[in-house]
């Protein structure tokens, strides 16, 4: 009701504004057509002027109201609008020609110049229009002073880190992309002191890593982006932590191969992960030697859907295998990546298949059927505290599920078996360690047994990112408000990234001669406790102020750091730098052999008679009660 109230106000508004416009128009074009002097109008004109507008004011608004020109809303006027006016004015011509053409046959003494019909004609088109338009002119002037108050209010201040080839492309990008209307590079940081007081693309070079923060809150910067791919290890980490002090959001370009591809684009960009503070190299390309080991050839991965197992899957397939083999007990996890790898490899060869490896028949049946070359075996029980509950469990999957899959391997001719081991299985505290290390004892047993396949195991710390693992723990408690669970604030682990450390298996697994433990660089270890403090900087938040830390104590068979080789195990160098060869223990494998068999029987005995028997084998086992 109140709109056609409003409409009414306006429609009446318009047609007083109508009356004047064709009084004003048809005026005007008379006083035009005697070059603007009032005197040398005839006195004929001025004499039949009223009654000639008056016609023209009912004409003009019978023909604005035929084509509903008072029923609009103005302020939202468009193409349609516009339409009618020509329409309605289209008529007016009409009746113009008509009117003039009547009046010549009635008394040609009333005539009026063809352009005092013509002008006033277009002239009061003209103004009609604007007063219609007038409106949504307003509106739009508003809304865009509107917009340019929000986007300055949106804006981000942007540092750009390294003022090199990556730099330098970046700020094109940037330049030339949408992204600039809400992003202002402000200034440069690059470690070259030469370049500072310069400008790189007209933006200033301000300084230097040590610059960072003084310059964050002289610039008042919101967005840091990283743009130094060359640069990795100690520097990197160092120059990622400074910027995660700042409290400004953190983004990093792809890497080095990525940039020298010209990958780069805003759209590539990303938030620094907990993986970049680590200043781990990011390139896991494979090399030529490896994808010439792999190619052609037939692989099985157990454990194929876990964290580890999938991403081996993934490099595996990257380098054209004749057969990939997904072996696991979870199918959902197993049909993701499948999927997922015949949308990337679509001429690959894959297939899956769901079984447990404490199924012997199942590995048996597998094992004839496919006849693999390489089997990397990573199925198995991981996590610590629920094994220290479980230990017959974990005695069942990883102890004698991997003596299934090895003695499956020699019947089926398999050339090599690679064990995924860790490092929890040196001096280990906790029955998943311990289990681990006597994986490692059954696997060099295996490779003096027999000279069919060659059996080797891979030792390396925790990735990050495993499912079951601290980090995905640590971001859950973060999105939740906190706080955030730290066992203690002197706790340290190895860290790996899961693309870093499958890299590092495989390359071992090419060099692999029968019987070695090898040891992966995993260089320093990190507190925890750090981890979950960065991890709430990345968030943008602050540790202990948005985000409380709590200290809850070491869990069931957990110790404060771990250790990659026990003491009667010294490293070999192998061809590469980052993987080495832990000297092997002297056992008696019939005495071992005895053992395995007793322990068997022990599975579904009560907990702590199993880790007695475990403590048997490994005597290097610390067995922390329940």
């Amino acid at each position: 009701m109140k709109r056609i109230e409003a409409l009414n106000n306006i429609s009446g508004l318009l047609v007083f504004l109508d009356i004047i416009i064709v009084i004003f128009s048809y005026s005007i074009a008379l006083w035009m057509r005697f070059d603007f002097h009032f005197k040398q109008i005839a006195p004929e004109f001025l004499r039949i002027l009223p009654y000639i507008l008056i016609i023209l004011i009912v004409c003009t608004l019978l023909c604005l109201k035929v084509s509903r020109l008072y029923r609009r809303v103005w302020t939202s006027a468009s193409i349609r609008e516009l339409q009618s006016l020509l329409l309605a004015f289209g008529i007016m011509l009409v009746i113009v020609v008509l009117m003039r053409t009547l009046v010549v046959k009635i008394n040609s003494s009333l005539i009026m110049p063809w352009s005092f019909y013509v002008g006033g004609l277009l002239i009061s088109y003209l103004l009609c229009s604007g007063i219609r338009y007038f409106p949504r002119f307003i509106k739009g002037v508003y809304l865009r002073r509107m917009e340019r108050e929000m986007e300055d209010a949106e804006r981000e201040n942007v540092m750009i880190i390294g003022a090199g080839q990556a730099g330098s492309a970046l700020i094109r990008e940037m330049e030339n992309s949408a992204f600039v209307t809400n992003n202002k590079i402000c200034c440069v940081i690059d470690d070259d002191v030469r370049k500072k007081g310069s400008r790189f693309h007209g933006i200033p070079i301000v300084g230097t890593r040590a610059d960072i923060p003084e310059k964050v809150k002289e610039y008042e910067i919101d967005r840091i982006i990283y743009a130094i791919p060359s640069l990795e290890g100690d520097d990197r980490r160092e120059i990622l932590n400074i910027c995660k002090d700042t409290g400004c959001k953190l983004e990093t370009i792809p890497g080095l191969y990525q940039i020298l591809n010209g990958e780069i684009s805003i759209q590539t960009l990303r938030n620094v992960q907990l993986e970049d503070l680590l200043g781990r190299d990011e390139n896991y390309a494979l090399r030529e030697n490896l994808k010439t080991f792999i190619a052609g050839k037939t692989v099985l991965v157990t454990g194929g859907g876990g964290s580890i197992g999938s991403e081996i899957c993934r490099q595996i397939a990257a380098a054209n295998p004749k057969l990939l083999l997904i072996f696991d007990i979870y199918e959902n996890t197993a049909y993701e990546l499948y999927y997922d790898l015949k949308r990337q490899y679509p001429e690959i060869d894959i297939k899956v298949r769901i079984g447990s490896v404490r199924d012997v028949a199942r590995i048996e049946a597998i094992m004839d059927k496919f006849r693999p070359d390489i089997i990397y075996h990573a199925a198995a029980h991981k996590h610590v505290p629920l094994m220290e509950y479980s230990a017959g469990e974990a005695i069942k999957n990883n102890v004698f599920g991997t003596l299934n899959v090895a003695q499956a391997a020699v019947h089926a001719g398999v050339k090599t078996f690679v064990l995924i081991s860790t490092d929890k299985a040196v001096n280990p505290t906790n029955v998943m360690g311990a289990t681990k290390r006597i994986c490692e004892m059954l696997i060099q047993m295996m490779e003096r047994s027999q000279d069919t396949t060659e059996f080797v195991a891979v030792r390396f710390g925790n990735v990050l990112g495993s499912n079951g693992s601290v980090i995905p723990l640590f971001k859950k408690q973060i999105q939740q408000g906190g706080p955030v669970t730290v066992t203690h604030p002197e706790v340290t682990r190895f860290f790996m990234t899961i693309p870093e450390a499958t890299s590092l298996v495989l390359e071992a697994s090419r060099s692999a001669k029968g019987g070695e433990i090898f040891v992966l660089d995993m260089g320093e270890p990190v507190k925890i406790d750090d981890l979950a403090r960065n991890l709430i900087k990345l968030s943008g938040l602050t540790p202990d102020v948005d985000i409380p830390i709590v200290y809850t104590g070491l869990r069931e068979g957990e110790k404060l750091y771990e250790e990659v080789l026990m003491d009667e195990e010294g490293l070999e160098s192998t061809a590469h730098k980052r993987i080495h060869i832990a000297k092997p223990i002297q056992m008696d494998d019939v005495c071992f052999w005895q053992q395995l068999e007793g322990l068997k029987k022990l599975c579904n005995a009560d907990v702590e008679n199993v880790k007695k028997a475990i403590s048997e084998i490994v005597p290097t086992y610390k067995n922390s009660p329940i």
